[in-house]
This record gives structure tokens, sequence and C-alpha cells, in this order.
């Protein structure tokens, strides 16, 4: 098996090599030899570790549990440094897999998450090109020295000052702190020169070796990844979207006067350079931050949760990269609340209604632990009779916790690490799903799994006013609807008050939890206990 799957890259590599430089859309220059060399080698000697390491190994064994570990973590160190070399299309494909927590084996998620924080860097010279070829200006005068001593000339027309070393460095791009001509600061976010060329490219490439080590592996399912790549980079790698994404989320978001949006500045945007308004803060999931600048994390986590139940269940237009460099955190210090300052508006999600209703009346029973229409609405959205791994996926409960209730209890250490192992032990079961359900879910998925990583990091999770703030969206997202659909005045009136009575009921279930969790409301608790004894 090792030996055929070993002629079969082999032939792979050969039959690669001639249709991708044969093909006239692809330019040999930005995408050598050496960077399909080094993919196709990277997946064959993956391939081969599975197929030799646990050749012989008793399935079901500890033995076997561990050397299948120690394979995860070779292949996923290979596939981290391969994403490395080849940067651009490869490193946020490799940051879209270290975002699943609750749906790969850990050793892949672990070892990937530093992607980013890896992401490489562009250099000054390339990024003066980029400003230059895009906004037609060619620099005179004012000069910055590069890391190397050399001199770069930046544009003159646009900057008094823009500072070399940047703020961050992401997979398709880098942002820069800049301070234009009239005084303005601004976050100048440029596009890595050769990543347009070669992220289809690249796409071609990974579709290739997917579909090859699908026919080692015809469990291994992972083709739904090369569809949301293809679909979802030629819209990140057009940042006048991520201008419009950002004011439309502004727009629709504004009654939150705890979000911050950088205003983007159109007159200087293009395809490949987005200018906006400055804006920094702490990591949100940088709890030393919170407590050095007195800022409450459980407030911070309900208004996170609030933000993403607005966008999910009510208006289906969805921040899908919520990681924690691009949700920041600052004190105001006039009102001395915590505003939260959600950055990067390339990848949005738009759910059909039919979708976001479906979605939305599944969380609500899985909140109720209605268990029959937890069914019901799994197998609408694609699950099928894998509708209790389903539900442990989006909820990233154990099924026992689900059948309960997953808002009766925490989450414990112990059903975090049995959540952890089933995702290496489902894994077949897991690609399956990923493949039957709606293409709008994978990224909801991600989502899910990156605020619930926010959460860890803040010791917030899965507390029962998430769940409350969740709930209050799915009433409004369906009342709205069942209005929409009748005309009788009366119909509407009725559908009004069983929302408000159910939002109030919400409302009075929340200030007892409250209550209950202060000072005061143990004293109350407390004075009513000693009054109801003496009485009786």
């Amino acid at each position: 098996m090792a030996r055929r799957a070993l002629k079969i890259f082999s032939l792979a590599a050969a039959t690669s090599g001639v249709y991708l430089y044969g093909n006239k859309h692809v330019d040999p220059n930005d995408f050598g030899i050496i960077r399909v060399g080094r993919a196709i080698a990277t997946t064959a000697v993956i391939t081969y570790d599975y197929l030799t390491s646990l050749r012989g190994v008793p399935h079901g064994s500890e033995e076997y549990d561990y050397v299948k570990s120690q394979v995860h973590l070779r292949s996923a160190e290979r596939l981290r440094d391969l994403c490395c070399a080849n940067r651009g299309t490869f490193i946020k494909v490799g940051q879209h897999l270290g975002a699943l927590d609750y749906l790969l084996p850990e050793e892949y998620t672990h070892t990937l998450k530093v992607l980013h924080s890896q992401a490489p860097q562009s250099s000054m010279q390339e990024i003066k090109q980029v400003i230059q070829e895009d906004l037609g200006k060619e620099g005179q005068d004012l000069c910055l020295p590069d890391v190397s001593g050399a001199v770069l000339q930046v544009i003159k027309e646009l900057f008094v000052n823009f500072e070399d070393a940047p703020l961050g460095a992401a997979s398709l791009a880098q942002v820069h702190k800049a301070v234009l001509q009239d005084g303005r600061t601004v976050a100048v976010k440029v596009q890595h020169p050769k990543v347009q060329a070669q992220s289809s490219k690249d796409i071609l490439l990974m579709e290739v070796l997917l579909l090859i080590v699908k026919q080692i592996f015809p469990d291994f399912e992972f083709m739904w990844l090369v569809e949301e790549a293809k679909k979802n980079l030629p819209l990140e790698l057009d940042f006048l979207n991520e201008g419009r994404n950002a004011e439309q989320v502004a727009h629709m978001l504004k009654h939150f006067d705890f979000l911050k949006v950088p205003r983007i500045f159109w007159e200087l945007s293009t395809r490949r350079v987005l200018f906006m308004e400055f804006m920094e803060g702490g990591q949100v999931n940088d709890r030393a931050y919170m407590e050095r600048n007195g800022i409450d994390v459980n407030e911070l986590s309900r208004n996170l949760g609030k933000l993403y139940s607005e966008m999910i269940f009510v208006n289906g237009f969805v921040h899908c990269d919520p990681h924690p460099g691009n949700v920041l955190v600052k004190k105001c210090p006039v009102t001395g609340k915590a505003h939260i300052i959600l950055l990067d508006h390339g990848l949005y999600q738009v759910l059909t209604e039919k979708f976001r209703l479906d979605y939305c009346r599944l969380w609500q029973s899985l909140i109720k632990a209605d268990m029959k229409q937890v069914q019901k609405y799994s197998r609408r959205l694609g699950a099928g009779d894998l509708y209790p791994l389903f539900a442990c996926m989006l909820t990233a409960r154990s099924w026992a916790s689900v059948s309960r209730g997953i808002d009766r209890s925490p989450v414990t250490a112990n059903e975090d690490v049995e959540i952890r192992t089933n995702a290496a032990a489902y894994l077949p079961q897991i690609t399956q799903l990923l493949n039957n359900v709606p293409r709008q879910m994978l990224l909801l998925l991600k989502t899910n799994d990156l605020l619930r990583g926010i959460e860890s990091a803040l010791h917030t999770r899965a507390s029962a006013s998430s769940f409350l703030n969740m709930s209050r969206c799915c009433i409004r997202a369906i009342s709205r609807y069942q209005r929409s659909r009748t005309d009788s005045l009366y119909r509407k009136a009725q559908i009004s008050f069983t929302e408000a009575l159910s939002l109030w009921q919400i409302n009075l279930y929340e200030l007892y939890l409250r209550l209950k969790g202060s000072q005061l409301g143990n004293w109350v608790i407390t004075l009513l206990s000693w009054m109801h004894h003496s009485l009786y």
C-alpha cells in the first residue's frame, strides 16, 4: 500500500508539473517547481507515515492511540512547516484548520495555531511598490531606512510618516501605522504583492493533492476546505469588499454603543490597499490586560456574545474571523466601559433565511434540551443520522450534557478532554458531516470555535448569560419572520405579545441569576428562608 502511495505521488508530481506549467494561466515565475515540489513531498511523507506507522498495531489498543497521536503530531508539524514555507494561501488554510478546536485532533489545532502569529512579512520595498502601483504615486523625497540599511523612498504626496515595522502581518496582507499629510493617523492595510497571482494556483495544487489522498484514504473528506477557499479567497483579496463589509456591520450594529469599527477612507483605498481609522487596544484573550485596565471580563464576554448572536440569528451577516488579533478591547476614559474594536472584515458569511431560521430553532431546542426538535432541525441542516455528533460539534459539549441541557452546568475539565479526544476518535464521521452540511455552516463552526477559545482564555465559557442572549435573538428573529408572513393585524399583535412575554421571562430569569450570584441576593435569599422557617 505504501509503495502504491509513493507511485501515485510520483505520477501526481509529473502530471501536476506538466499541467500547471502547460496551462496558459500559470506563470512559472511565481509558481516555481520548488513550491510545487515542497507541497507534493510533504503530502507524500505525511501519507507514508500514516500508512506505515499504524500497520500491525492492534486497532483500539492503548498502543494504537499513542502511535496515532504521535503520527498526528509529526504530520501537523510538517504541515505547519509547509504553510510557513509556501506562505499566502497555505497559511490562510492552515489558520482555518487551526481554528477548528473541537472538530480536529488537538495535535493539529494546537500546532497550527501558531500560524496566526507567524505570518510572513513583506519588505518595505514590496509594500512601497504595491502602494505606488495602486495609487499611481511616485514618491520623491521622504525617506526611511529599511532593515538592511538601504534607503527607501516613501510616497511624499500621501504621508508625513509611515512606520516601517508593521502593526501586524497576516497571511494575505500586513498593516502599517501612518500619518497622512492632513494630520490624520491611519492604519494602512497592504496586500502581499505575490499573493494575488499565487492564490488560484495554490488552491489548484491543494485540490489535486487532496483528491490523491482521498484515493488512498477513502474516509479522508476534506474537499470542503478547497471549496471554501475557492469561494472566499477572491472576496478576501478585494479590500474594497472588506471596506463595504465594515460599513455594513457598523450600520447594522450601531445600537451597540460598545462596538467600534474603524472608519474607511474611500478616497485613498483600492482593491489591494485599504486606509482605515487607526484604533488600538489589547487583544480580547489577554486576561492580564483586562486586569491591569480594570475591565470586567464577564461583561466583555456577554457583549461579545450579544454581537455574534445578533449577527448570526437576527441579521444573517456574520464576521467569520474573530481570532484574538482581530478583536481588540479598550476602556473608554469617559464612561469607564470597555469598547470592543472589530477588525479585519474580509471574511463574512451571508446566511439564507431558511438556514438562519432552522439554525435559530436548532439552538432553541439545544438550550431547552428538546431532543426531538434537536433531531428534527439537525436533520434539516444536513446532519442525518449523525445528529448527536452534530449537536456535540455545535456546542462543544458531551452528548450527556446536551441531553441534560447545556445551560444546566458549566464545562468541566474532564468534559473538555472528552470532547477533544472524541474529535480524534470520530474524525471520519466529523469530516463526513462537514461534507454534508450546507456550506454556510462551515464558517459558522469555525467562528463558534474561535469564540469558545476567547471565552476559555477569559474563563467565561458557557455562562448562563450567553445562552440567554442567544435565546433573545432567536425569539426576535423567529417573531420577525412570523410577522412578515401574515397580513392580519390581530395575528401580528398576537406574535408581538408572545415575543414580549418570552423576552420578559428571560429578563426575569436573568435578574434572578444576577441576584443569586450577588451578596445582596444571597442576603435576601437567606432572609426569606429565615422568615419561611419562622412562620412555619
